[in-house]
């Protein structure tokens, strides 16, 4: 079963025309610049984050861990002015909504929302650029027992 970040990813990775408006410019955690190059990744664009997890310990019968985790995911939005940030939100969150739908009339395994929030648009400066972060969190099987795709 796929992580959270991966099918968000996969689900921004999905719609073209999601893709086509921040020019194909979406990664998982970061954009890999050496510290000699200034930081001048081109706009708008979108990075993926595995924010962590906590072990959800539901009853006093397991042993040590329960079968299922809360898992964070973060959606960095970066782009030139707010209202591009605000569109280019309302597409993330379209295009995961509409992927993890058709995951489940599939009948895949998809992970339940708990909560979907946001931070405010803000500046920075460094960069420049305006930005806003989408927090997934959501439920999913813990996976320990599960042989992992890379051994």
């Amino acid at each position: 079963m796929k992580q959270v970040d991966e099918i968000i990813y996969d689900a921004i990775c999905a719609d073209a025309a999601l893709m086509e408006a921040i020019g194909n410019r979406v990664v998982s955690t970061c954009f890999e610049i050496p510290p000699t190059d200034e930081d001048n990744t081109p706009l708008p664009n979108i990075i993926i984050t595995f924010d962590g997890f906590q072990n959800q310990q539901t009853t006093k019968d397991c042993v040590w861990e329960a079968g299922e985790d809360r898992v964070q995911v973060g959606v960095d939005v970066a782009a030139s002015s707010p209202d591009e940030v605000k569109q280019i939100v309302r597409k993330v969150r379209k295009a995961v909504e509409t992927y993890i739908g058709t995951l489940y009339t599939q009948g895949e395994v998809i992970p339940e929302l708990e909560s979907l929030s946001s931070d405010g648009i803000a500046w920075d400066w460094m960069k420049p650029c305006y930005y806003q972060r989408l927090n997934y969190q959501c439920i999913t099987n813990a996976d320990i027992d599960d042989e992992q795709e890379d051994n």
